[in-house]
């Protein structure tokens, strides 16, 4: 008599892994698309960009990132006036903003500086770096 009995060694996950979603706000097309490349080439990031400051709380409505790297010196609306619209709003204010700029250099930058109450990475800003700046204010939920 031959029985045949099913074991599953590798149980299902509830809940696939999901990769933190960054969202990149910065009016240099060049700089969101090598930025967006670099950190997708990791493999440990969904990236996500905005090159518009009047468009970029409402794609921050839409994608609801993880994290929002977001330049300080844009034309038009500048990212203190853009990370404003995103703390007011009930359903972003609780994602993490990280202020990218070439206003103030990595030497000048003081142990815990914020901008507007946020942290900064300066510009122009290595990979490593980059990454080291994600993943300090990445929420712990968000991170794989």
């Amino acid at each position: 008599m031959n029985r045949t009995i099913e074991i599953k060694i590798f149980p299902e996950a509830a809940e696939p892994l999901k990769k933190p979603c960054i969202l990149i706000i910065d009016n240099n097309r060049d700089f969101t698309y090598s930025a967006k490349r670099a950190l997708e080439t990791t493999g440990r990031y969904l990236v996500c960009e905005e090159n518009d400051a009047s468009r970029a709380h409402q794609t921050a409505q839409n994608i609801k990132p993880d994290l929002i790297l977001l330049d300080i010196a844009m034309p038009e609306t500048d990212g203190g006036e853009v990370a404003a619209r995103i703390q007011s709003d009930p359903a972003l204010h609780r994602i993490p903003i990280v202020f990218l700029t070439a206003l103030v250099t990595r030497a000048e930058g003081e142990p815990g500086l914020r901008i507007h109450g946020h942290p900064f990475l300066a510009k122009p800003i290595r990979l490593p770096e980059l990454i080291e700046g994600i993943e300090e204010n990445l929420p712990a939920r968000a991170t794989l």
